[in-house]
C-alpha cells in the first residue's frame, strides 16, 4: 500500500520494448536518409549535413519520441486499470515534471547544437539528457529506471568521444536499453 502511493508503479515493461522498437526502425530509417544523400556513414568522420537532411532527421526522431510517448501512455494507462489503480495522480504529475525539466532543457540544447551546425554532438547529448532526466524521475518510480538513466549517462559520455558514430550510439541508447530494460521490467513487475 505504502509502495503504491509512494512510487508510480503503473510504469510498463511493454511500452520499454515498443520505444526501443520504434528507436531501432527510427535509426534504420536515418541510415537510409543518409545512403540516400550519400553519406558514408560508418566511415567515423564529422559529417556535416544539409539542412533538408537534418529536418527529416529532426522529423524522425520527433516520429519516434511520438509513438513512444503514444504506446507508453497507453500500456502505463492498461496496466494502472489491471491493477485498479488511478493514472493521474499527483505522483503522475511529479514524475512528468521531473521528468520533463531535463528532456526540455535537453531538447533546446540539442537545437542549439544543430543551429550552430554541432550536428555530430546531438546524439550524445541526447543520450545525456535523457539519461539525467531518467535518474531524475527515479525517486518516484522503480530503481531500475535509475540504472537504465546510468546507463545512458555513460553511453553518451562515450559518444562524446566517438564522433561520427552518434547514430549507432542512439540505437544502442534508445532502442536496444530499451528493450533490454523493458523485457527486464516485463518479467519482474508486470505478472
Amino acid at each position: 500500500m505504502m509502495e503504491k502511493s509512494s512510487r508510480f508503479i503503473s510504469l510498463s515493461g511493454l511500452s520499454g520494448i515498443f520505444a526501443g522498437t520504434f528507436a531501432l526502425i527510427g535509426a534504420a530509417i536515418a541510415y537510409y536518409l543518409l545512403q540516400a544523400e550519400n553519406i558514408n556513414y560508418f566511415e567515423g568522420s564529422r559529417n556535416f549535413y544539409s539542412t533538408e537532411l537534418i529536418i527529416k532527421l529532426f522529423f524522425v526522431a520527433l516520429s519516434v519520441l511520438i509513438f513512444s510517448i503514444a504506446f507508453g501512455i497507453y500500456f502505463t494507462v492498461q496496466k494502472s486499470k489491471k491493477n485498479q489503480l488511478n493514472f493521474w495522480n499527483p505522483l503522475t504529475k511529479n514524475v512528468i515534471i521531473h521528468l520533463a525539466v531535463p528532456l526540455f532543457a535537453g531538447g533546446l540544447f540539442c537545437i542549439a547544437l544543430l543551429y550552430h551546425s554541432i550536428n555530430y554532438l546531438v546524439a550524445p547529448s541526447m543520450l545525456l539528457f535523457y539519461g539525467l532526466a531518467l535518474v531524475n524521475v527515479s525517486k518516484f518510480t522503480y530503481g531500475d529506471v535509475k540504472w537504465l538513466g546510468y546507463l545512458e549517462i555513460l553511453l553518451g559520455l562515450i559518444a562524446c568521444y566517438f564522433i561520427g558514430y552518434g547514430l549507432v550510439f542512439w540505437a544502442i541508447g534508445f532502442g536496444i536499453l530499451h528493450i533490454i530494460y523493458g523485457s527486464i521490467m516485463l518479467k519482474k513487475y508486470d505478472n
